[in-house]
């Protein structure tokens, strides 16, 4: 819940990936927007690091945090599903 509905630039994925690195290295950034759901939950960002430890760090750093006046909410991904785009 980072950013609403049609809020997504090309701006994003980076600035995403920037603020991560600060925990560990990342694989990727991934960006997947949900058009029928709540405005709340529209926005799903999906961050890939190398080491299971920097997630778990960014996890820590972020969850509750303030970014644009939301609420970051974490939560870990099963990594099969990722690995296959499932992502619902």
């Amino acid at each position: 819940n980072i950013v609403g509905k049609g809020e997504v630039d090309d701006d994003l994925e980076p600035e995403i990936a920037e603020e991560c690195n600060s925990y560990g290295a990342v694989e990727r950034v991934l960006i997947h927007e949900l058009p029928e759901a709540t405005e709340e939950l529209a926005v799903r960002i999906f961050v890939e690091f190398k080491r299971q430890e920097s997630a778990v760090k960014a996890a820590i750093a972020l969850n509750g945090r303030y970014f644009g006046g939301r609420n970051v909410k974490v939560k870990f991904w099963d990594y099969n599903k990722f690995r296959r785009f499932q992502l619902t």
